[in-house]
């Protein structure tokens, strides 16, 4: 399938103008070949609900550099837990070159894919992992490894914590993008926090162009190393989740 429409989304270019981040024409083809590929393959991979170029441009690219509002560091080590077909951590890894990203997901096909553009558009230092989350982390060699971890996966903080703060560096920072009302899960997400050894650091809201639809990013630092225990089975953290007493 051809690119429907050539060029980026006057929305999108709004968003990093708000950013402010200038594209170079390199990054620009980048991201216009990576929203070819997604839709192309969508046609014969279910990849994403999201079919339309403008809303790639805004829903997965947008969200995605979004959190260079609240992490952007020259350089980093950073972990997107849950990846689907590579946001935000391929998405970061074009505007931000100097960056490792490992984008950890479960499901092979959606790694497929990632390899896939990590090799068409030829990104260094990034790889694409095929596991569960709770199963890599008790790997030393990507426990408390990571400058930045985040998880764009819908699930609630107490679990999106405790698969995140593991990875995390001591003084390092988890990332977690949230919308809507988060009064009692956001309670419920600092008694977890406390438990993995982490703080809540921010509550920023995104007020970018298109995306101005109560999204928050949520900033924890890991103020020490998580503990051993931690994470849990998926079927032990559903039935007790963090938090609760």
């Amino acid at each position: 399938m051809s690119d429907t429409v050539a060029t980026l989304s006057p929305v999108l270019l709004e968003g990093l103008r708000q950013l402010h981040l200038q594209l170079s024409t390199h990054q620009y083809e980048q991201l216009l070949r990576y929203r070819q590929e997604l839709l192309d393959w969508n046609t014969r991979v279910n990849l994403t609900a999201i079919k339309e170029p403008e809303d790639v441009d805004v829903k997965h690219f947008l969200d995605s550099l979004s959190l260079l509002a609240v992490y952007d560091q020259p350089e980093a080590h950073v972990l997107d837990i849950g990846s689907g077909a590579g946001f935000p951590g391929l998405a970061l890894k074009i505007i931000r070159p100097a960056w490792h990203v490992t984008s950890l997901e479960a499901t092979g096909k959606k790694t497929t894919f990632q390899q896939h553009i990590i090799d068409t558009l030829q990104l260094t230092n990034t790889v694409t992992i095929h596991a569960r989350a709770e199963e890599l982390a008790q790997q030393q060699a990507y426990r408390g490894m990571f400058d930045m971890v985040t998880a764009r996966a819908v699930a609630a903080l107490p679990a999106l914590l405790e698969y995140c703060a593991p990875y995390c560096r001591v003084e390092g920072v988890i990332v977690l993008p949230k919308k809507g009302d988060l009064a009692a899960e956001l309670a419920q997400g600092k008694r977890a926090a406390a438990q993995v050894g982490a703080v809540l650091k921010a509550d920023v809201p995104v007020t970018l162009s298109g995306l101005d639809d109560g999204r928050r990013l949520l900033v924890w630092e890991q103020k020490k190393r998580c503990p051993a225990l931690f994470p849990r089975s998926g079927a032990a953290m559903a039935k007790k989740p963090l938090g609760t007493g």
